[in-house]
């Protein structure tokens, strides 16, 4: 016997329809949008991010040095939410390209590997100018703390892990 609102496992009781669906059962019958949660992704990153570095730049007793540093708090904050929403397009892009072609979520790792090889290039060459020392605990621990937070946002969404296995089957 099936109900209008029961789950695919028979074993289960039937969900009532004011009861939260579990994110499991939402990401395959939901539509996704590569340039909403890419935007959505790249605006809470950088929100993180940018909040980080004026908190490190207050306990420093330095406020705002990093964003007068990188082109001032006006352009910096501009610059980084565009790269940011950029980054979470091209993030999401792949991800549901691997969707249909789990081998391109080798793209991902690929490319985050680079672009925390460039932070870290970037990190290095700050830290000999304004930013000194810190600039690894900015800079660095800025980028750190965002991929954390990208990968906690796209695997609620996301399997990543099936991806991978999948991706790991076709090669």
């Amino acid at each position: 016997m099936t109900h209008a609102n029961a789950t695919d496992d028979l074993t289960r009781r039937p969900r009532d329809t004011a009861e939260a669906q579990p994110l499991a059962t939402i990401t395959p019958t939901h539509t996704h949008n590569s340039l909403r949660e890419g935007t959505v992704l790249g605006l809470v990153v950088a929100t993180c991010i940018w909040v980080w570095l004026a908190a490190i730049d207050a306990v420093a007793g330095q406020p705002f040095l990093t964003f007068k540093v990188l082109g001032g708090i006006a352009g910096f904050t501009v610059m980084h939410y565009l790269l940011n929403v950029a980054y979470g397009v091209a993030m999401m892009s792949i991800i549901h390209t691997a969707e249909r072609t789990p081998s391109a979520i080798f793209g991902i790792g690929f490319g985050f590997l680079m672009l925390e090889f460039a932070f870290a290039l970037v990190t290095a060459a700050f830290s000999s100018g304004r930013l000194g020392e810190l600039a690894w605990i900015r800079l660095f621990g800025g980028s750190v703390i965002g991929a954390v937070i990208a990968m906690v946002v796209v695997t609620r969404r996301h399997s990543l892990v099936r991806l991978l296995h999948q991706a790991e089957q076709e090669t």
